[in-house]
């Protein structure tokens, strides 16, 4: 709450609330359903119909079948697992990999890592929009590509990469192909077997569930080399007992999202009528990323001249939650790869707003943003204005 009023959340991107649905499943799993899924006796049953349960709730969000599915810790280790996995398992067919500029962080750490460990990865530009040429990635496959990473939906700008033609183009070569979901989930219908995918990312704190667990989508006869060795679990990819109350959580949130995606078009016409109310408060403002080939609830703005921290804190302050494009951290600035990587100069990239809206968005809470964005800009332009970090 700020003063008499609640806040507003518009950085559904970072992060997602709980959905109160899945924190009450998540309560009464820890307090009631306390056993080791790998025991046999009547306590361990329960707790390994819980985690299958929310096994076949994650696998019909994406449309396959419940063995496909392996959780993780999250959806970074997930992109490890998938990245990794596949590079060790399939190393003797080829050491190459490809990926975008503008992934997670998350994939791009896992494949530097991976040079260093006599891997070659080529990082493929994208245009002005933020979208992956499936021509140059075509032109980019080798003999000895045995992966290809591509998001499917940009956190920063909402930018839909084709994936079903990149994943068709990739099998063409005979490599594997991988996208990192973890934004999409939730905000478009997912089909697995439409997109042609061999490996899909998810992470359950984006979509209304806890944070600190994920899946990762395998296809049939997909083979990786596992992160974390021990016992047996998670089909001997990902030892270490379950973490049983994040995954029913995950299954939880995985139902509602499926039956959540029909209020995506009350999203997305929120996320246009704010939009056209920051333009017309500050006409210039240049939209980062594809006009149309985006996610419904996310829209990211450069405001020209107005450094994008200052107006996330001034902001909330107001009692508004948002995401700039860049970060200062320990005095250094750290503008978002993604934008550099479509074009944007380091000071348009400062310059940035991203905001990314939920299910729990309303008309009013729109309007009174805009309301309090215009009064700030009014109010303490100077104090947003660009100026170098510091």
């Amino acid at each position: 709450m700020v003063g008499a009023k609640p806040r507003i959340y518009l950085d559904h991107n970072a992060t997602t609330p709980v959905d109160p649905e899945v924190a009450t499943t998540v309560a009464e799993c820890a307090e009631r359903c306390f056993g080791n899924p790998s025991s046999i006796h009547a306590p361990g049953n329960e707790a390994r119909f819980k985690v299958e349960s929310a096994r076949r709730q994650v696998a019909q969000l994406l449309n396959c079948t419940a063995r496909r599915i392996v959780f993780t810790g999250g959806g970074s280790e997930a992109d490890n697992l998938a990245i990794k996995g596949v590079a060790f398992a399939h190393r003797r067919t080829g050491r190459h990999i490809i990926t975008t500029a503008i992934e997670h962080p998350a994939v791009l750490s896992a494949c530097l890592w991976l040079e260093t460990q006599g891997f070659r990865v080529t990082t493929l530009p994208v245009n002005r929009a933020g979208l992956v040429s499936p021509r140059d990635l075509e032109a980019a496959l080798c003999s000895d590509t045995i992966l290809v990473s591509v998001m499917a939906a940009n956190n920063e700008t909402g930018a839909l990469q084709p994936i079903a033609e990149l994943a068709q183009v990739t099998h063409r070569q005979g490599a594997l192909f991988h996208t990192d979901a973890v934004q999409a989930v939730g905000k478009i219908p997912i089909d697995v077997r439409d997109w042609g995918v061999d490996l899909l990312t998810l992470s359950g704190h984006k979509i209304h569930g806890p944070k600190g667990v994920g899946a990762l989508y395998i296809d049939r006869g997909v083979t990786l080399d596992p992160l974390v060795h021990g016992g047996k679990q998670e089909h001997g990819l990902r030892a270490g007992t379950e973490n049983v109350p994040g995954i029913v959580g995950l299954g939880k949130a995985a139902e509602l999202a499926g039956q959540r995606l029909p209020d995506m078009a009350r999203i997305r016409a929120l996320r246009d009528r704010l939009e056209a109310g920051i333009r017309s408060i500050v006409p210039d403002a240049q939209l980062n990323g594809p006009r149309e080939q985006r996610l419904p609830n996310t829209v990211n703005l450069t405001l020209p001249g107005m450094r994008g921290e200052s107006v996330v804190l001034a902001l909330d302050h107001l009692g508004v939650a948002l995401s700039s494009g860049s970060a200062c951290r320990a005095g250094a600035p750290e503008p978002s790869h993604a934008l550099l990587a479509m074009g944007l100069s380091a000071e348009e990239a400062h310059c940035a707003l991203r905001f990314s809206l939920g299910p729990g968005n309303t008309v009013e809470e729109i309007d009174r943003t805009l309301a309090l964005l215009g009064e700030m800009i009014r109010e303490t332009a100077t104090g947003v204005r660009f100026v170098p970090c510091r």
